[in-house]
């Protein structure tokens, strides 16, 4: 029994869009997920931390929920910038029950507990981009839905994910990091960054917090175990 973390899976099963275009590490990048994902059991939980699927609705997404449905365990699903098929919770929720897929959860206002530890997380935003136009209400939006995240864990021991780094070298998402801080959360696990841009992570303990990179191409496509039942690896 183990809790998993990757971000950026970039399903494409059912869409137009596969990362091996890319080339490098993303060339046969499907196998090199059944490979590196084939470590969970029906005992784990994996959390996906954005830019799951390509598909641009919930319907041309289905063979990539079908794909991530059938690995064992439980999988928690957060909103990456290209998840165009994300949806309200409810008709995501919908959509899950009447396809079966009854082992993919979104994490969405909301927290989910392993043991006692509260996975907690939202997409996050890039607060520079526009501060003052659309991109600030996204934010404001994002940093709302993740305090209301932290708060739905009470004070249980918070784990938090998010698609877009709250900080990298050169940047720095105050807002966010101290939304960290003050719900005294042990570890922000985030992804986004690919190829050349992992050189701008920041890992490591940042104040209180120890923060990883874990986009699925910066792991070599391996889930990066966080903890087992009764055993806590920060």
């Amino acid at each position: 029994m183990a809790l998993y973390v990757m971000g950026d899976t970039h399903l494409s099963l059912g869409s137009s869009k596969p990362m091996d275009v890319f080339g490098g590490a993303w060339e046969g990048y499907m196998e090199k997920l059944t490979q590196g994902l084939s470590v969970l059991t029906p005992d784990d939980t994996l959390v996906i931390a954005g830019d799951v699927s390509w598909g641009m609705s919930l319907e041309e997404s289905e063979k990539d929920f079908a794909w991530l449905h059938a690995l064992p365990g439980e999988k928690i699903l957060l909103k990456g910038n290209h998840d165009y098929w994300w949806n309200t919770a409810a008709k995501m929720n919908r959509f899950f029950q009447e396809k079966g897929f009854d082992s993919l959860h979104i994490l969405h206002n909301n927290c989910y507990y392993y043991g006692d530890v509260a996975l907690c997380g939202t997409r996050g935003w890039f607060y520079e981009e526009d501060k003052e136009g659309q991109s600030a209400k996204v934010f404001n939006r994002e940093l709302q839905r993740l305090e209301t995240s932290l708060k739905a864990a009470g004070e249980a021991e918070k784990l938090c994910f998010l698609h877009y780094p709250p900080f990298y070298t050169g940047y720095r998402c105050e807002p966010i990091l101290e939304l960290l801080e003050n719900y005294q959360v042990k570890a922000c696990y985030y992804g986004h960054l690919h190829g050349g841009s992992h050189r701008l992570a920041i890992q490591g303990i940042s104040g209180t917090v120890d923060y990883r990179l874990i986009s699925a191409d910066f792991l070599k496509f391996r889930p990066e175990k966080i903890m087992e039942s009764g055993k806590k690896d920060w």
